[in-house]
């Protein structure tokens, strides 16, 4: 493709942004946007356990290095795509193909993008519901003298009852639902400037907390000396594996915020701020969680039960553990908010724009549709516990097909299509790196770094090696 054809792609591109569709009202709110999306349920609950599963510090460091050699070069991808097709992800795709002479089946990247991220919804919420069902736990004080098996009694209880599992988790769906409903700049971004300013705000005073117990410094050595005799292959990995599920890729929801980024926003700055902010909370929630957790002598690899089990413990032991542990998980329930407008926002958008459906229309039938397989999610708890999905429960199957088979197949194909079906001069362009030296290295990356990475990501998820 000729820089002339080029050229004219870009004014197509410019015609396609105003058709109709709304655009971030800033580049900050555009930063909070996707910072949101990215920061989730697995930055402040998975993260600090798989750190202490494999040893801290070192774990951080690769960790860091694959968020540089995977998450940003992809997020840049993502947002590249999104802006340049001015559609949802499927749309996008389509668009960019086409400017690239490639085959229109290229979309169905997209397609699986939309998808994945609604399944990924479907049982993110029950998850957001047990948020919201232990902050007025938190707040009442009934925390106070548990011990580990009271605790775990506890949790078992909120997940044998499928009524409350459902009510909570459709509390969730209804916020979200009502959010995005009011589109773009009424519904995103008046929600997303009120929750990420709280939630950091919640988890700076959550540190401020930790440093108070006397182990905070014991936190801080536990989460930045690397102790590499301590990181096994199975560890490097699964830093890997979460530096790519960490940024939301391959969901579709960096695609659909991509696509309504104003013109002139600079890609790769803004990817790098949401990477930086991303892993930021990442960081410190393990200083707010490890400091209680060295305090009260609990162990800080304690799996996914660290956050609903372990953590209650200490809040009940601890001086004002009320006040401190409603507020944990009143930032968890933010967290997973700003992820679950952002999970259910391409789906929203494929069915305006493919099917000319209205916003309300489409936020009531996506809405209908994800309620009805989180249900399945909810039993599986409960009474589907026997009922199977890839030899699995139902929550754990759909797990499985999402965050193995689906998310690394869609971050795979997204790296080779930008890499070796877009030509080099479009993808500069598109970024708005042409006189740029670094375009080289993310050229580097995203041809052979990224994808290479994923592919061993997959290979392992399958068991293979």
């Amino acid at each position: 493709m000729s820089h002339e054809s080029i050229a004219a792609g870009a004014i197509a591109g410019s015609t396609r942004s105003t058709a109709g569709r709304g655009l971030w009202s800033s580049r900050w709110v555009f930063f909070l946007a996707a910072t949101g999306s990215a920061v989730g349920l697995g930055n402040i609950w998975k993260f600090p356990y798989i750190t202490g599963q494999n040893g801290g510090g070192a774990f951080v460091l690769v960790y860091l290095a694959c968020i540089l050699a995977i998450g940003i070069p992809l997020l840049m991808a993502e947002f590249m795509i999104g802006r340049r097709g001015r559609a949802n992800p499927e749309g996008a795709i389509a668009a960019v193909a086409r400017e690239a002479g490639a085959s229109r089946h290229w979309r169905r990247i997209g397609s699986m993008a939309v998808l994945t991220g609604f399944l990924i919804l479907s049982f993110y919420a029950v998850i957001a519901g047990w948020t919201l069902a232990y902050a007025p736990a938190a707040f009442s004080g009934s925390f106070a003298g548990l011990d580990g098996k009271s605790s775990g009694a506890l949790f078992d209880a909120l997940l044998a009852d499928p009524w409350q599992l459902a009510g909570y988790g459709s509390l969730v769906l209804a916020v979200t639902l009502g959010i995005v409903a009011l589109g773009v700049r009424d519904g995103l971004e008046r929600a997303l400037r009120f929750m990420m300013p709280g939630l950091f705000l919640i988890l700076l005073v959550m540190v401020g907390y930790a440093a108070t117990t006397g182990y905070f410094m014991q936190a801080v050595e536990f989460l930045f000396a690397p102790d590499f005799s301590k990181l096994t292959g199975q560890g490097v990995l699964m830093a890997l594996g979460h530096a790519f599920f960490t940024l939301s890729l391959a969901s579709g929801a960096m695609m659909a915020y991509g696509s309504y980024l104003p013109a002139g926003t600079s890609i790769v700055r803004t990817s790098l701020m949401v990477a930086l902010a991303d892993t930021a909370v990442a960081l410190l929630a393990g200083l707010a969680i490890f400091p209680l957790v060295f305090a009260n002598g609990l162990e800080p690899g304690a799996g996914p039960g660290l956050i609903f089990v372990t953590l209650p413990i200490a809040f009940g032991q601890m001086p004002l553990g009320a006040l401190v542990g409603g507020l944990f998980f009143v930032m968890l329930a933010l967290a997973a908010l700003t992820s679950t407008i952002s999970l259910i926002e391409p789906a929203i958008a494929w069915l305006g724009e493919r099917f000319g459906m209205g916003r309300v229309k489409a936020v009531l039938l996506s809405g209908a549709a994800v309620w009805l397989l989180s249900i399945g999610s909810v039993l599986s708890f409960n009474a589907w516990s026997e009922v199977t999905l890839l030899g699995k429960t139902f929550f754990d199957g759909l797990d499985f097909l999402t965050s193995n088979l689906m998310m690394p197949l869609g971050g795979l194909f997204t790296v080779l299509f930008t890499g070796w079906v877009m030509q080099r001069a479009l993808a500069a362009q598109a970024l708005g790196l042409e006189q740029s030296g670094g375009f080289g290295l993310w050229w580097l990356a995203i041809r052979w770094i990224t994808p290479l990475a994923i592919a061993l990501m997959f290979l392992h998820s399958l068991g293979l090696f």
